[in-house]
C-alpha cells in the first residue's frame, strides 16, 4: 500500500503528471474518470502566485471529485517558495509538490524547476523552506540531474528525504536530454532499493502501454508509475493498466468510437465551464487530434472540428462521426 503521509494511494498508484497547458481540471476530469489515482496541477510559479498573476491563481482551482490532488509549485528563491506554499495552504489541496524536473527554457533560465538540478545545496534548501512553511505532506518531482555527467539523483533522493518530503517521482532522463531518448530506470530503481529510503518512489517516463507499465513495476519496484505525454487524448490508459494488472495480463479493448466521441464532449463542457464558452472551445481544439487519433478516415472531421466555433456545431460533427461509423460497421 503507497501512501503520501496519511493518504492512501492502493498498491501500486498511477499518477497523472503535471503538464503545462494541459493538466487543467477538464482534462484532469476525464483522466480521473478513466482510473487516474493521484493528479496534480499544471505548475505555478512561486513569484506569480505571490504577485497575484491571475493565470497563476486560476491553476489553483481544485475539486472534490479530483481528490486526492497536489498543486506543484515551481521557484528559485527560498523565501518566495515558502509564501506560495502558505498561499496553496489556504485552497486545501491534498499535497504540495515542488518541481525540480521542468527541462523547459524559460524555467531553467530563472533558476527554477531541472535548473535546480545543479545546486543541490540550493535544492535542499528551497525544499526545506516549503516542508517548514506548510502543514501539507510534501513532495518533489525530478530528473535523474542535469546531464550525463552529474546523474545525482541518489543523493539528491536521501538529502530531500531528510528535510521531511513524504514521497519523490523520478523522470528518468536528464534536463539535458528534454524528452529525447529513452529514459533510464536503472537509477530510479537504485533509489528504490536503497536501505535508507522509506518513502514512494514513483517513476516517470516512456510508460506508454500497460505491458510496460508492469513490465516497469516488476523490473524496477517501483511503488508507482506517473504518465503524462501517453494520457494526453488517451485517458483510457489508466484503466487498461489497471485491468491488466487485475486481470494478470489480458488486454482490455480499446475505446469504442462512443467512448470517445463522450470523452471529447466532457472535456469540451468542461472546458467552457472552467474558462468561458469562447476560450473553451479554442483550447479544445488542440486535442481533438489526439481523441479521435488512429480512426480511419478521420482528417476531415478534424478539419472541420477545428474551426467550428460553436458547441451545437461541434456537437452536429460528433453526430456525423457517430452515424458514420455506425454506418461503416453495419
Amino acid at each position: 500500500m503507497s501512501k503520501i503521509g496519511d493518504i492512501e494511494l492502493g498498491d501500486f498508484p498511477l499518477l497523472l503528471a503535471p503538464m503545462e497547458d494541459v493538466s487543467d481540471p477538464p482534462f484532469r476530469a476525464v483522466c480521473k474518470e478513466q482510473g487516474a489515482d493521484l493528479m496534480y496541477t499544471e505548475f505555478i510559479s512561486s513569484e506569480g502566485l505571490i504577485r497575484d498573476a491571475i493565470k497563476s491563481r486560476q491553476k489553483l482551482d481544485i475539486f472534490d471529485y479530483e481528490r486526492p490532488i497536489g498543486i506543484q509549485i515551481f521557484g528559485g528563491d527560498e523565501e518566495a517558495l515558502a509564501m506560495s506554499a502558505r498561499i496553496i495552504e489556504a485552497t486545501n489541496p491534498d499535497l504540495l509538490d515542488i518541481n525540480f524536473g521542468c527541462p523547459v527554457k524559460k524555467v531553467v533560465c530563472k533558476g527554477a524547476g531541472a535548473g535546480v538540478l545543479k545546486d543541490i545545496d540550493l535544492m535542499v534548501r528551497l525544499t526545506d523552506a516549503v516542508v517548514k512553511a506548510t502543514k501539507l505532506p510534501v513532495t518533489v518531482k525530478t530528473r535523474l540531474g542535469w546531464d550525463d555527467n552529474s546523474k545525482n539523483i541518489e543523493e539528491v533522493a536521501e538529502r530531500l528525504q531528510d528535510v521531511g518530503i513524504k514521497a519523490l517521482t523520478i523522470h528518468g532522463r536528464t534536463r539535458k536530454q528534454m524528452y529525447k531518448g529513452e529514459a533510464d530506470w536503472t537509477l530510479i530503481a537504485k533509489v528504490k532499493n536503497n536501505p535508507r529510503i522509506h518513502i514512494p518512489i514513483f517513476g516517470n517516463g516512456d510508460i506508454d502501454s500497460p505491458q510496460k507499465a508492469v513490465e516497469y513495476k516488476n523490473r524496477y519496484g517501483v511503488d508507482g508509475v506517473m504518465i503524462g505525454r501517453a494520457a494526453i487524448g488517451y485517458p483510457w490508459i489508466f484503466r487498461e493498466i489497471k485491468h491488466y494488472i487485475k486481470t494478470g495480463g489480458e488486454l482490455l479493448a480499446p475505446p469504442t468510437i462512443e467512448e470517445r466521441i463522450e470523452a471529447c464532449l466532457k472535456h469540451l463542457h468542461g472546458a467552457m465551464k472552467w474558462k468561458g464558452e469562447k476560450l473553451g472551445i479554442l483550447e479544445m481544439r488542440m486535442h481533438y487530434a489526439n481523441y479521435l487519433k488512429g480512426l480511419p478516415h478521420i482528417k476531415e472531421y478534424r478539419l472541420r472540428l477545428v474551426t467550428a466555433d460553436s458547441v451545437a456545431a461541434i456537437e452536429a460533427i460528433f453526430e456525423d462521426l457517430r452515424t458514420q461509423y455506425q454506418y461503416a460497421e453495419v
